[in-house]
């Protein structure tokens, strides 16, 4: 079936939407010197590493970005297709720290589950705040973001793409509706 595309965030939209989410990170982290970001793969990667450098723009503090595969944390594994394992990559300790788990789209909540699982395996922050770009709704375990770019209500037939330049060539947001 075809899909109708809608944008939801232009690229200046995006930009706009990335420098609000580390303002307020900022603005609840108050020390930055024991703040830290990890990006969840794949979208989450490069939207971490953009929040980072906006963050640095602002505050001329660099906050340490890391980089979370999920994959092996999943409890979908049987219902997706697998594809190949990213490298976790946590180039700083997480003891102490205020961890922000970056994603591009929350949607049922389970890869934020997944995440929480795997940021216990490399040890204990002292506290794991969410950042994501795109709220969708839809839950199926508890999990609320703490900074949201964009709430999109959607129905659950509806695919909610995030394009970011570093991966995909261009920024943007678009909603995929199914037509019919």
């Amino acid at each position: 079936m075809p899909s109708q595309v809608v944008e939801i965030l232009s690229a200046e939209e995006l930009r706009r939407t990335v420098t609000r989410l580390a303002s307020q990170i900022i603005e609840r982290a108050g020390d930055l010197s024991r703040l830290a970001l990890l990006g969840i793969y794949t979208r989450g990667v490069p939207l971490a590493a953009l929040l980072a450098k906006q963050i640095e723009t602002l505050e001329r503090a660099r906050v340490p970005v890391g980089s979370l595969d999920i994959t092996f944390y999943r409890d979908d594994l049987d219902r997706i297709n697998l594809r190949t394992p990213e490298k976790t990559d946590i180039p700083f300790d997480l003891s102490g720290k205020t961890i922000v788990l970056v994603d591009d789209v929350i949607f049922k909540g389970r890869t934020i589950r997944a995440a929480l699982n795997a940021v216990n395996e490399y040890g204990r922050p002292e506290a794991i705040w969410l950042a994501v770009l795109v709220d969708r709704g839809h839950r199926e375990v508890p999990i609320h973001p703490d900074f949201t770019g964009k709430e999109l209500p959607t129905a659950k037939e509806e695919q909610v793409k995030v394009y970011l330049q570093n991966v995909d060539g261009r920024d943007g947001v678009e909603l995929l509706k199914r037509n019919g």
